[in-house]
């Protein structure tokens, strides 16, 4: 079983990405590096990548990470991959992460994650239920992911009039659509900062602030609610618990991080129909 990996960059950590990079070649595994119209201060670093023999694809235009994880997809059937793993600059991979992950991509997968996520603002998990022997969630983050190319090809890939915001989550919508499972591989984790988040407790209960810009916020909102018409007929349940997280998520924006204003803003007009961030 083959895997080809994709790292989508914008303003990348030298330090970062060059470990990175290291980390999957050691691993014997097909890269390619496509940058989102980077700046030219960032021209050493995605030239060293390429000296690494590392293909690297310089984009023009900021389009946002499905472009990105379309070229990646592109890539892996140039390379007659049949799983791709999609992991963000600023991500870091256990040694044998795709050892670790490989045993759960079987047919009738979609795509597969780790459990958990090592955020700095602790350790994150998804709701979770056992079908058929597989350890199965409704959409996981993209980063660390291990999609089936076939099965991705079939959905058409990720959507890029998304951006950034949620394009996961509606690759994993239109997987399940299919009747193909979204796995989580048990035990397993990785460390990835999601943006500057912080866990608080309300009520009782540990909620994420995400601490997102209010541009971002409006993206959020919107590509939420563009999504929910079709998560409502695919798991009613799911898209209520997505609702429920977009509702705080605007809250906590509003009520405990800076910028509380703009933020109140970004979130209302992610409510009107054709916003933008």
């Amino acid at each position: 079983m083959t895997v080809a990996v994709v790292v989508p960059t914008f303003r990348p950590d030298p330090v970062s990405l060059l470990a990175l990079i290291a980390s999957m070649q050691a691993a014997n595994l097909p890269v390619l590096v496509t940058d989102d119209a980077s700046p030219v201060t960032f021209d050493p670093v995605l030239r060293e990548v390429g000296q690494l023999g590392v293909r690297v694809v310089r984009h023009e235009r900021n389009a946002g990470i499905a472009r990105g994880l379309n070229d990646g997809l592109r890539f892996a059937q140039s390379q007659g991959a049949q799983w791709l793993l999609t992991v963000d600059q600023d991500t870091v991979l256990p040694v044998g992460y795709v050892e670790s992950v490989l045993p759960w991509a079987k047919e009738g997968v979609g795509v597969v994650a780790a459990e958990h996520v090592d955020d700095a603002s602790g350790l994150l998990s998804y709701p979770t239920q056992f079908n058929d022997g597989f350890l199965t969630t409704h959409e996981v983050i993209q980063t660390g992911s291990l999609w089936s190319v076939c099965e991705m090809q079939a959905v058409g890939g990720f959507d890029e009039s998304l951006g950034i915001d949620a394009v996961d989550a509606a690759a994993c919508l239109r997987l399940r659509e299919r009747g193909r499972r979204v796995v989580l591989a048990p035990g397993v984790s990785l460390s990835h900062h999601l943006g500057s988040a912080r866990q608080i407790r309300i009520l009782g209960r540990t909620v994420l602030a995400t601490g997102h810009s209010p541009g971002r916020r409006t993206t959020m909102v919107r590509n939420r609610l563009k999504l929910a018409p079709a998560e409502f007929r695919q798991s009613p349940i799911h898209a209520l618990r997505t609702l429920r997280r977009v509702a705080v998520n605007i809250t906590l924006g509003v009520i405990v991080e800076d910028d509380r204003w703009a933020k109140a803003k970004a979130g209302l007009r992610g409510l009107r129909p054709g916003s933008k961030g």
